[in-house]
Parts: structure tokens; sequence; C-alpha cells
């Protein structure tokens, strides 16, 4: 496909170590040979605006030098975690902050290491986004805790990424993490993708995540882009030999933020935790797609997806529970809740099944509603006002599921960004 916006003179001019130029020159040709995804083209498509995108309108994002941006990167780093912090900018790690981390313990930018990480490229795919990626993104958070090693303290990755002005065309940027647990290790791992809640932008994260035999991961994903900006990110985890993942994916801003997850159950034994929350208003999109691969037997796999629509929002979910030939005695739970808070808003869910062996367990529900009047009856009966009772319902209905957020210093910044946006939905006058 010819993208003239993004020119092979733009990713070469990035710089960096030979193996990075080599990788992104690889990449460059298989984009040339790649169409652009269609909303009427691939299922992982289906409902989606994709058909709206004009990548001819955004260009490769500088690095950026505004010391207040980068202070208030750090401002998130501490407001969730307070431990070990990276802060990216447009895709470039501008500071690590190791706080005491071992030294055994690899945080870095991939443009330091002297050879490409095992595992980069080899999770995600070769997708158009994730090729746009490979091809302009101009560094990578590498991550690599050895064998039997815990990480006490939480590690934060915040990326920031600008938005345009007005009169030119609107920057894109090309967040990278690669996170590697070796056997027996723990980590906690939240990613924050921030930016200027003004201005267009193109934003495309990719995270990986190789979790070792034994090997526990908790991963937290905010994505609190401001309302102009476009978001496709894609998040790929492969799970080995009874180890556990727990990851929570939350999508508070963008105008379309889109959070495809495929979690791998490779190794016997292994279980995931799949955990997802989004919020929408105005003309927000949310659009989440996961994929529960169960590869291997006795793998067990958990799916919460719960979000609202308000105003003219939009909300999409796709899912499919994959049990393979072989992974006898799987267990796979898949469940979305919608709570539509306005008539003009919309919500669809679309779970998905596709089971090659008899000796296993799978289920998937799905609601899709308004506030149910006989939850609002009961808190009315006992003296609340309509409006208050609406608002204790939708609390609630969140509370819940931020209540999965596997690492607990996420969760307070979560709670109150959460509950701001909903007083201000839910305190208008005449919403409904």
């Amino acid at each position: 496909m010819s993208l003239p916006t993004f020119r092979r003179e733009d990713s070469a001019a990035l710089g960096g170590p030979a193996w990075m130029a080599a990788r992104r020159s690889a990449a460059l040709d298989r984009l040339a040979a790649l169409a652009a995804p269609t909303a009427d083209g691939a299922e992982v498509w289906r409902y989606s605006p994709i058909d709206r995108l004009d990548l001819g309108a955004y260009r490769p994002a500088d690095a950026g030098a505004d010391g207040e941006v980068e202070e208030a990167a750090l401002a998130l780093g501490a407001e969730f975690g307070g431990g070990p912090v990276a802060v990216v900018r447009n895709g470039v790690v501008r500071s690590i902050d190791r706080a005491a981390l071992p030294d055994a313990v690899t945080l870095a930018s991939a443009s330091s290491l002297p050879s490409s990480p095992a595992a980069l490229g080899s999770l995600s795919g070769q997708d158009f986004f994730v090729a746009l990626n490979d091809a302009f993104g101009p560094d990578a958070v590498v991550l690599g805790v050895p064998d039997g090693l815990v990480v006490e303290e939480p590690i934060v990755v915040v990326h920031w990424c600008d938005a345009g002005a007005p009169d030119g065309p609107a920057p894109a940027s090309f967040p990278r993490t690669l996170i590697g647990l070796g056997e027996d290790a723990e980590a906690r791992v939240v990613e924050v993708v921030a930016g200027p809640g003004a201005g267009e932008a193109l934003v495309v994260p990719v995270g990986e995540l190789a979790v070792g035999d034994r090997a526990r991961l908790s991963y937290v994903l905010v994505q609190d882009l401001g309302f102009g900006a476009w978001s496709l990110a894609r998040l790929a985890a492969s799970i080995g030999r009874d180890a556990t993942l727990r990851s929570f994916t939350a999508g508070l801003g963008a105008a379309y933020d889109r959070c495809r997850v495929d979690v791998a159950a490779r190794g016997e034994g292994s279980s995931t935790q799949v955990t997802s929350v989004y919020l929408g208003s105005g003309d927000q999109i949310h659009d989440v797609r996961t994929l529960q691969d169960h590869i291997a037997p006795k793998t067990v796999s958990d799916l919460l997806c719960k979000g609202a629509v308000a105003e003219r929002s939009r909300s999409i979910y796709s899912g499919l529970i994959r049990i393979r030939n072989g992974a006898t005695r799987s267990d796979a739970m898949q469940t979305n809740h919608n709570l539509v808070l306005d008539a003009t808003a919309h919500a669809d869910s679309v779970p998905n099944l596709d089971i090659e062996e008899n000796d296993v367990r799978c289920s998937h529900a799905s609601s899709v509603g308004p506030v149910g009047e006989d939850q609002r009856y009961y808190l009315e009966s006992r003296g609340l006002s309509p409006e208050r009772a609406e608002r204790l319902i939708v609390l609630g209905f969140f509370d819940d599921v931020v209540g999965r957020a596997p690492i607990a210093s996420a969760t307070g910044p979560l709670r109150r960004r959460i509950g701001q946006r909903l007083e201000a939905l839910l305190g208008r006058e005449g919403a409904r």
C-alpha cells in the first residue's frame, strides 16, 4: 500500500542500531504488500469506523522536547505506582528511573540493546497496524525479569503522545512495549497512554507479554488520550505452563478507542484473567476485541468486559473463545455487559465460540440495556431521588469491574477518573 505521509526516508531517519534499522526496513516491505483494513473485510474490523481513517492526514511524530510535558508524565507515573517509571514521548524513550530495581532486571530502551530481543515482534502477528508500528516506531521499552525473581514494586510506563495543531498534519505515535518473565518470576506493570485534551492524533500502541512457566504477571493498560485522537492498540500475550496472567485494560479517552487483546494459553495448566472497561460520551467509539486461545490442555481463562455509553457514543465488543484440538479439560468464560445511558447511544456485543475438543467447559454471556428498572425502583422506594438512584447503580456497575484491576496502585486513579466522568454525565439536566 502506498503511504505518502509515511515514507521510507522517515523510517530510515529514526536511527538506532543496525538491527533496528533492518527490522524497520523489513516492516516497510510488508506494508507495501498489505491493504489497509476495511469494515466490510475481516471480521475483526466489523462494526468499526475504520473506513473513516485517512492515513494521509497524519505524519510520524517527532520526539518533542517540552520539559513540562515530561513532568506531567512523571506525575502520572507517581500517581499510578510510584516505583520504577519509564517515560516515553511519541515512541521515544526519554527517561527510565529504575528506583532500586535489582540489577538482574532489564528495564531499558530497545535501542540501547546490542541485538533484538527474541520475542520482539513474535507475538503480535503481522496485521497492518502492527506492521506500521514496526516500520515507524522509534524505540521500545523492554522489561525482562529473570528466572525466580520477584519484583515487589509496580513498574509504570507512561507513553505521552502529542496532538496536532489545527494548521498542519496530525502526529502519529507508535508506542511499543515488550515484557518477558522467566520461569517462576513475578512482576506488576502499569502502562498509561496519555496526551493533551485537544487536537488530533493517531496512536498505535503494541504490547507483547511473554510469561514463562510458573511465572505470574499482573498488567494494567490505561488509555487516557484527548478526545481528538484515534487509538488502535494491540496487546498479545503468551502464557507458559502453570503460569498466570491477570490483565486489565481501560478505555477512557480518544475519539475512536480500539483495543485488541489476544491471549494464548500455550502451557498446560496456565491461567488467564482478562478484564476490560470503557466509558463513552459525546461521539466516542470504544471497540474491544478479544481472543482467548486455548492451545494446551487444562488451561483456564476468565474474561469480563463491562462498559457504559452515553450521549451519542457507541461501543463494540467482539470476542472469541478458541479451544484447539488437544486442549482437553480447558475451562473458558466470556462475559460482556453494557449499560446504555441515553437513547441516542448504542452498543454491539458479539461473543463467539470455536471448539475443537469435547472434554472442555465453555460459557459466554452478554447483555445490552439501560439501568434496570427494578434496581432503580428498589432504591427510590427507600427514599432516594431518581437521579441519586441512577448514579449509585452506575457507580456500582463500574466499581465491580474496576475492583478486578490486579494492581492496587492503579485502582484509585481509575476510580477517580471514571467517577469524575460519571458525575459530569449523570449530573446533566434533562439528559433523559
